[in-house]
């Protein structure tokens, strides 16, 4: 377990400094890295680099914004083997239905619980 949770750490540590350097090296907003995350794991998962990423480091990487383009792609191509071309459209969303889900609901309990005020 202890060797899990080394990989893990390390993996999600080197997407976070690829991050850093990309915010203090760079003119990229912070959403333009995101987004750029989320198009990297999606991209490479399509091509099949990112698989090998997920199984070695697990939560390290399926956690950040890469695992869930990862995700993405991963739920569109399990789709179109067996839906065909309308894989295309319901793979991805019913792959990540779970975090989106949990994403939406927590954001609005926290809403709920802490009320927001101007600075």
């Amino acid at each position: 377990m202890l060797i899990d949770l080394l990989k893990a750490f390390l993996i999600g540590g080197i997407f976070c400094l690829i991050g850093q350097v990309l915010i203090d090296f760079t003119r990229l907003t912070p959403a333009r890295i995101l987004t750029g995350y989320v198009v990297s794991g999606v991209i490479l998962g399509g091509v099949g680099i990112y698989e090998p990423i997920a199984e070695f480091a697990g939560a390290g990487a399926l956690t950040p914004l890469t695992g869930f383009g990862y995700l993405l792609a991963k739920g569109v191509k399990e789709k179109i083997t067996t839906d065909g071309f309308t894989g295309i459209l319901t793979g991805g969303l019913s792959a990540t239905a779970g975090g989106i889900t949990a994403a939406l609901l927590l954001g609005i309990l926290m809403s709920v619980i802490f009320k927001a005020t101007e600075k």
